[in-house]
């Protein structure tokens, strides 16, 4: 049994967009109120926290995920990484190997659950095995890119509501479709929409709430004028000055804020073994 109760602990901005590092916290062990208030707060400000150099069972990190909030459960309408009919696992395998998901290719900046009524409010990801190159994750700042935006585009854009299209209810054979033009085509699950320009529910800030490759569709604009729209905006965001790349240790722990970032990730060598585990908090409906 666990006889001490961690009281204190370090927390570090580093030199970048977003991320804070801490340290002096070994995340198998009872955290006391304070630091957890602490480090909510430090999430709050800075999006992503990146705790290093722990060992945790899965259950482990559960216990720790959930000082953070409750698990995220989609619905069976509404499939995510990892669903079965019936059932998402809440520890989930980022893996290559041993039936893990998604694989040794780039993942293109997204944020999770997007096509849910309640997409999730953030994931902490544990590192067991890392490539010796590539497979890094990057995360990108949404404040930061809509404050970046001109005023027009700004105003624009301030009521517009946005449908992403479940990615995990399409054949993964046909094309990737990036906007919905064909309207003529039955729609396979229940539709969702919410803000482009999403308000964050604890700092009151402005972020941009696209992802960088999904279908999506702009409610009430013509599909001419709401996929230019789109790729103006995926343009914007995609500009180094936002984002952090992380390069993984085993040991590390990122906990990211879905509500106010998008994540990428390289592709790496199939040959090497990439192992993580993903723990998803849930969120509430986008305002």
């Amino acid at each position: 049994m666990p006889t001490s109760t961690l009281t204190e602990v370090k927390i570090r901005s580093i030199d970048a967009p977003l991320g804070a590092i801490v340290t002096d916290l070994d995340a198998s062990q009872p955290i006391a109120p304070e630091v957890i208030l602490q480090l909510k707060k430090a999430l709050r400000d800075r999006h992503i926290l990146i705790f290093k150099e722990q060992q945790l069972s899965d259950e482990q990190l559960l216990n720790f995920s959930l000082y953070f909030g409750a698990l995220f459960v989609p619905s069976d309408e509404t499939p995510v990484l990892a669903s079965k009919p019936g059932e998402t696992p809440v520890v989930i395998p980022i893996s290559n190997v041993d039936g893990g998901y998604t694989g040794t290719g780039e993942l293109t900046f997204h944020s999770d659950h997007k096509w849910t009524p309640t997409p999730s409010s953030g994931s902490l990801l544990y590192a067991l095995e890392i490539p010796s190159q590539g497979g890094n994750t990057y995360w990108l700042n949404t404040n930061l890119a809509y404050e970046a935006l001109d005023k027009t585009t700004k105003e624009r854009i301030a009521d517009l509501q946005l449908i992403t299209y479940n990615p995990f209810l399409r054949d993964r054979n046909a094309p990737r479709s990036l906007y919905r033009l064909d309207k003529n085509i039955p729609l396979i699950s229940p539709i969702f929409p919410h803000p482009l320009v999403r308000t964050h529910p604890e700092s009151g800030k402005k972020h941009l709430y696209l992802d960088a490759a999904t279908e999506v569709e702009i409610v009430g604009l013509e599909p001419e004028d709401g996929s230019k729209l789109i790729e103006q905006l995926r343009q914007h965001l995609n500009q180094p000055k936002f984002y952090y790349q992380h390069k993984w240790s085993v040991g590390d722990i990122v906990y990211w804020d879905n509500q106010a970032t998008l994540h990428y990730r390289q592709a790496f060598d199939p040959n090497e073994r990439r192992v993580l585990k993903r723990v998803s908090l849930a969120g509430s409906r986008p305002f």
